[in-house]
C-alpha cells in the first residue's frame, strides 16, 4: 500500500491542495498514481483512509473517485473496492478534470433549498398545483421500470413543488439545480453505480409522503419530508464501495 503521506506538487498547485472541492483532491490523488506511488491495477485505500490521510470528508473522495473514474484512471468495482487502471490510462497526458459542484455536494444544496421550497408550498398552494403533483407522481408510478421516463416525472414533480410557492425565481433555481446535475458526467458515472429500480421505488414512497404533507398544508411535514427523501439519495449514493 502507498504512503499516501507523500504527495506531488507537480500537478497539484497550492491553490488546489486548499480547495474544499473535489477537484483539488483529485488532482493529488492522480499524482499519487500519475508518480508510479499507486501502480496499475492495485487497489486504493478505502475512502475511509483517503479522507483522514488528506485532512477531508468522505464525501470530497467520492466526488474525486468518481471524477478519476470518468476519466479512465480508476475503476470502481462495487463489493471489491477502488483500483488504478491501466498504466496508458492512468498517466495520460490529456488528463483533465472538470471544473465545478460536485454531485453530492449539489444533493445537499437541493436539501436545504428544497425544503424550505416544500414548507412554503404547503402553505401557498392551490387545487391547480396538487394536480400537477399528482400527475407527475402517477407518471413516476407509472413508470418506475424507465429510469428516464421517471427521471422525467421526478423533474416534473419537483418542479411543481415549486411552483406551488408562487414564486417563480425558486422554480428557475430548482431547474437550474436539477438541469446542471443531470448535464455533469459525474452525476452520469455515480448513477451508474448506485440509481437502481429499488431506489426508484423508495424515491416513489418519499413522494407520496412529501405530496400528502403539502395536500394538508402541513409545512413542517413537508419540510421534513423533502429532507428525509434527499438524504436517503445522499445516502445510496455514498453508501461504501466495500
Amino acid at each position: 500500500m502507498a504512503d499516501l503521506s507523500h504527495t506531488s506538487t507537480g500537478r497539484a498547485a497550492d491553490a488546489d491542495t486548499a480547495d474544499r472541492s473535489y477537484v483539488g483532491l483529485a488532482n493529488r490523488i492522480y499524482d499519487l498514481i500519475a508518480a508510479g506511488d499507486i501502480g496499475p491495477r492495485a487497489r486504493l485505500p478505502s475512502e475511509r483512509t483517503l479522507a483522514e490521510r488528506f485532512g477531508v470528508s468522505r464525501t470530497q473522495v467520492r466526488e474525486a473517485i468518481i471524477a478519476l473514474e470518468v476519466q479512465g484512471v480508476v475503476e470502481v468495482r462495487i463489493g471489491s473496492g477502488i483500483y488504478v487502471a491501466e498504466a496508458s490510462q492512468a498517466r495520460s497526458a490529456m488528463f483533465i478534470l472538470p471544473r465545478g459542484l460536485g454531485p453530492i455536494e449539489t444533493l445537499r444544496a437541493r436539501a436545504v433549498i428544497e425544503s424550505g421550497i416544500a414548507a412554503l408550498a404547503a402553505t401557498e398552494r392551490k387545487d391547480s398545483d396538487l394536480d400537477r403533483l399528482f400527475a407527475a407522481l402517477r407518471a413516476m408510478r407509472e413508470n418506475i421500470d424507465d429510469k428516464a421516463a421517471n427521471e422525467a416525472a421526478d423533474r416534473e414533480f419537483h418542479l411543481a413543488i415549486a411552483r406551488a410557492t408562487g414564486n417563480e425565481m425558486l422554480r428557475l433555481v430548482v431547474a437550474a439545480m436539477w438541469d446542471n446535475s443531470r448535464a455533469d458526467p459525474l452525476w452520469t458515472k455515480i448513477e451508474e453505480h448506485f440509481h437502481t429500480p429499488a431506489l426508484r421505488a423508495a424515491s416513489q414512497d418519499d413522494h407520496q409522503r412529501i405530496f400528502s404533507a403539502i395536500m394538508a398544508r402541513d409545512a413542517a411535514s413537508a419540510r421534513a419530508s423533502m429532507q428525509a427523501h434527499l438524504a436517503r439519495v445522499i445516502g445510496e449514493f455514498t453508501q461504501a464501495w466495500r
